[in-house]
């Protein structure tokens, strides 16, 4: 029996004028902007099309990801496209959240603005830094990054696949452990251009005024599963505020969130949303599981040929 996963993107995937040949042609999509437009009070989509340097800003880029990837998946559901499990990198965890039922689209607009603008505030650009550390073991990397914390904040923060652990932090800290992972005999070392040291203690401050807010909101049960970033498991009713609030400042765990959807008979993946890393990321866990990506009208096309 086919079961399929919806996987929602993450920061980093935005790009200018991302799915506007979808906002031209339909209108759910077009609803969908004009949505978020009247709870952020500003256009965004003339924000995704033509201000290139706000759309990488954490406080824009949240909502503008969310909304594409709500639109596109609503724009799937009119085509007849249905999840049998969510999941989402990160940020994308709020558009699962809302294409498992549990939460509504003006919500999530609300709540991921105030997120950006909390990550933001509590690592502003500039402060930390993140490392991909590549074909290393899990366990060397949590190792060395506990010598280095002698220099101050440094942990894995994404554990994207097996061969793929990103670690951030303070950057002394960082680069100290950089240095300790080198002479542990790591070849590759990719520094990141991120915004901040997201997913670790650094965004401790971020993390309490987020769950300050989310404790204004109501969140409903969930229709489909959705496996969390932050235990790889699948999300309980009553657990989705405090794990949304510590998922800022904890890794997220991609790879074994891959596995627990596996061991639900996941069959066939769909990502949401502008970019392909997933898909990537999930080439690199598992090559068996068939992968599409919908961005934009030549991915739609793709997919609703198949």
């Amino acid at each position: 029996m086919t079961k399929t996963a919806f996987l929602f993107a993450g920061q980093g995937a935005q790009k200018l004028g991302m799915a506007s040949d979808l906002y031209e042609k339909y209108p759910i999509v077009r609803e969908t902007f004009d949505q978020a437009s009247s709870i952020l009070g500003y256009n965004l989509r003339d924000l995704i099309d033509k201000e290139e340097d706000k759309l990488n800003q954490t406080r824009y880029t949240q909502p503008a990801i969310l909304t594409t990837s709500v639109a596109i998946y609503r724009l799937l559901q009119e085509k007849g496209f249905k999840a049998d499990m969510v999941a989402g990198l990160s940020l994308g965890e709020y558009s699962a959240l809302v294409a498992s039922g549990a939460l509504n689209f003006e919500d999530a607009v609300a709540l991921v603005a105030k997120r950006g603008e909390f990550m933001e505030t509590a690592a502003p650009a500039g402060t930390g830094k993140m490392v991909a550390v590549m074909n290393t073991e899990a366990s060397l990397i949590e190792e060395i990054c506990q010598k280095a914390s002698i220099k101050g904040v440094v942990t894995p923060a994404n554990y994207n696949t097996p061969a793929q652990i990103v670690i951030g932090g303070e950057t002394e800290a960082v680069n100290y452990a950089v240095e300790l992972l080198k002479q542990a005999g790591v070849k590759r070392l990719i520094p990141l251009k991120v915004s901040g040291p997201f997913h670790t203690a650094l965004l401790a401050p971020a993390s309490k005024r987020l769950s300050e807010v989310l404790d204004k909101v109501t969140f409903s049960d969930f229709q489909v599963p959705l496996i969390g970033n932050t235990e790889a498991k699948v999300m309980q009713y009553g657990d989705i505020k405090a794990l949304l609030a510590r998922q800022v400042k904890e890794p997220v765990r991609f790879y074994d969130s891959i596995e627990t959807m596996r061991k639900l008979g996941m069959t066939e993946v769909i990502e949401i949303g502008p970019g392909k890393v997933l898909s990537g990321f999930l080439r690199k866990i598992d090559r068996s599981i068939p992968t599409a990506s919908v961005e934009d009208e030549a991915s739609l096309s793709v997919l609703l040929e198949k």
